[in-house]
């Protein structure tokens, strides 16, 4: 049985677990480096980004999820799992796991009251996906070996480089497994 890590320091975590069983594959919260050669698969929630990074540093976690995503691990980071992900930030200073040759603007489309949902169009689904975005992030700058496969108001909200995949939104609050069947169709 696939085995699908979710990053397990902050956010997210039991939404995406939950998912990923639905679909048939084993959840499980990483939280130690260990964990992370136990599974085919990561998903690094959204959540507080920095709180995560300094979470993932604080518990040795940090080099060992570059390593993994640096030697293909499959892996998707959503919302705040993308900014962890991203080369760099446009504000702030945090640690980052990188990887992900994009710049990210934190909170771009506004605080918590200015949540929204969206019906968006994916590279790669038949039909919209209903997506959710909360103190959502966009994509400032792409590198030139990313694909652009969602955006809102030309923004890029959704990409793949290789074995990364990185969303704005949050599919883990819908009973939409679709953007996790991506990640799973890299493993």
């Amino acid at each position: 049985m696939t085995r699908v890590g979710v990053l397990a320091l902050q956010g997210d975590v039991r939404e995406h677990i939950h998912i990923l069983e639905s679909l048939g594959v084993e959840g499980i919260p990483v939280k130690k480096p260990e964990e992370l050669g136990e599974v085919d698969a990561l998903v690094i929630p959204g959540g507080e980004s920095t709180t995560i990074g300094k979470m993932a540093v604080r518990f040795g976690l940090l080099e060992p999820l570059r390593t993994a995503v640096g030697e293909g691990l499959p892996v998707y980071g959503t919302c705040a799992g993308m900014i962890l992900l991203a080369s760099a930030v446009t504000d702030g200073d945090q640690p980052l796991i990188g990887g992900l040759d994009v710049v990210v603007k934190r909170n771009a489309f506004g605080r918590q009251n200015e949540s929204f949902e969206a019906s968006l169009d994916v590279l790669g689904l038949a039909e919209p996906f209903q997506a959710v975005f909360i103190r959502a992030p966009w994509i400032e700058k792409v590198g030139s070996d990313v694909d652009v496969i969602a955006a809102v108001d030309d923004h890029p909200v959704m990409v793949r480089q290789d074995s990364i995949l990185a969303s704005s939104f949050h599919p883990e609050l819908t009973q939409d497994g679709r953007i996790h069947q991506m990640l799973l169709e890299m493993v």
